[in-house]
């Protein structure tokens, strides 16, 4: 992209913070944006001034990294986001992707990869720690299976795909139309078309069939 990348940083822990600063600060390629120490005011900061790309802890005061994420994504922020987690699990990594995160970085690897996620993302391609690249390969090999037994996911609308993702995160329609800026009924019209699509039935059979493939969709 052209131009130096905006960098936000959001740590709760100032000398890890730090470190990444002068990190990206040491790099021609990059402009300090900012930090932040909780999920509220990186929030607000990422609104007001919308950096190319936000660096955010997992687990962060007030609202979680993810939360910040699943925000951006319900407001259609035009900033990046890189996760930063001190833990190898599969789930959080899964529940990151579903929420459009690009990057995803653990903290033991963060002085060898946060410079390339940075560059990575702000292209618009994903980019994780490689230690944990099998995460990836396992998440798009259980998509190619279940597009194989449900290739009505295929016909699925971007519409329909985002509300069948969001109630593989238990959401209600109420709260899935809250988020999409539509109404309920909008939403109870796509739901019966995903079943439709999916040639589910009963009227437990689509929540049971987004949070059994929640990782796949």
């Amino acid at each position: 992209m052209a131009g130096s990348i905006k960098v936000l940083i959001v740590d709760d822990h100032p000398l890890f913070r730090q470190g990444l600063r002068q990190l990206v600060e040491s790099d021609g390629r990059f402009e300090f944006a900012g930090e932040a120490g909780d999920g509220p005011t990186a929030l607000q900061l990422i609104l007001r001034d919308k950096p190319d790309v936000a660096v955010l802890d997992v687990n962060l005061p007030g609202l979680s990294g993810l939360e910040v994420a699943r925000q951006l994504q319900a407001k259609r922020a035009v900033t990046r986001v890189v996760i930063l987690t001190m833990f190898k699990e599969e789930e959080t990594f899964n529940r990151a992707l579903d929420l459009g995160v690009l990057g995803f970085v653990l903290k033991e690897n963060a002085v060898q990869d946060i410079l390339n996620s940075l560059v990575a993302v702000a292209r618009g391609e994903h980019y994780l720690s490689p230690t944990i690249s099998s995460y990836l390969v396992r998440r798009r090999g259980r998509a190619e299976t279940l597009a194989h037994r449900r290739p009505g996911l295929d016909d699925l609308t971007k519409a329909e795909r985002r509300i069948l993702k969001l109630i593989a995160e238990k959401k209600t329609s109420r709260e899935i139309a809250t988020e999409l800026f539509v109404s309920p009924r909008t939403v109870e019209a796509h739901r019966a078309n995903i079943c439709a699509k999916l040639d589910l039935h009963g009227s437990h059979s689509l929540i049971q069939f987004a949070l059994e493939h929640r990782s796949a969709l």
